[in-house]
């Protein structure tokens, strides 16, 4: 939330209250993707690329927001009431301090940690790749295939610290990770719960991976689904892509007014 109002443009006003608590793991998703949908509306530079982009991102967002706000919503029924794990949703290597012999002796920047769904805990770590899916030169398909190998090994390291630490009686067998990373990994969720997350990498994997999920095959692309939405967001479209098309001209203008100055 606190990038989606310093670098967003959206309103803190009309982001959730710090104060704001939430009871499921549904009602969170179902916060995250209405973030989604304001982050679009309220980013005046570089939010759309064309009016073809804006579209594709708008009824991204609008599907999503219905899902999430649905009676099953988004999220797994099994963990939907808890358990609400510690995340931190900037933790990497860079968080992690050792000394010469490479033992861990700290871990730093704890600010944004938070009591998220499990899903986030039960995901894979992103930075086994070192850079991020969405800023991966060679797109999501090739992050993809070069992540798979990282995790087998990454997997491989867990189990056998887990099995150690079951036999020491310091991990009891509900605690282990392992498990519910892979299943993470295989059946999606990994995704779901990446793209929930970070507002900025969402088009890319909601048209690769959750838009089947969700919807089914789908021949005719993005538009092919707006027979999805609700009328009066169908009806909204067009005056939406319009006044992003006239922020992204302005956004250029003013660029340009300050280069010949």
């Amino acid at each position: 939330m606190a990038q989606l109002g310093e670098i967003g443009g959206v309103p803190y006003f009309e982001l959730p209250s710090t104060s704001k608590t939430f009871s499921t793991s549904s009602e969170y998703y179902s916060a995250l993707a209405d973030m989604h949908l304001q982050h679009l509306s309220f980013q005046r530079n570089q939010a759309v690329k064309s009016s073809e982009d804006c579209r594709r991102k708008y009824i991204a967002r609008q599907l999503f927001r219905g899902v999430a706000s649905s009676k099953h919503g988004v999220g797994s029924p099994d963990t939907d009431s808890g358990p609400f794990k510690l995340w931190c949703d900037d933790f990497r290597p860079a968080n992690i301090l050792v000394d010469a012999d490479h033992r861990i002796v700290g871990v730093v920047d704890w600010e944004f940690t938070y009591a998220a769904p499990a899903e986030f805990s039960y995901s894979p770590p992103w930075w086994l790749l070192l850079v991020m899916p969405e800023e991966w030169p060679a797109g999501l398909d090739d992050w993809a295939a070069k992540y798979e190998p990282r995790l087998k090994t990454f997997l491989r390291a867990i189990e056998a610290k887990e099995r150690d630490f079951i036999d020491q009686g310091r991990l009891d067998q509900t605690q282990v990770l392992s498990t519910h990373m892979r299943r993470s990994w295989e059946t999606g969720d990994f995704w779901l719960a990446y793209a929930a997350r970070k507002s900025w990498a969402f088009d890319g994997i909601f048209w690769r991976t959750l838009d089947q999920r969700f919807f089914g095959d789908n021949v005719g692309g993005p538009m092919e689904r707006l027979k999805l939405l609700p009328l009066k967001q169908v009806s909204a479209i067009e005056g939406f892509v319009e006044r992003k098309m006239r922020e992204k001209e302005e956004s250029i203008a003013d660029g340009s007014e300050m280069e010949r100055h």
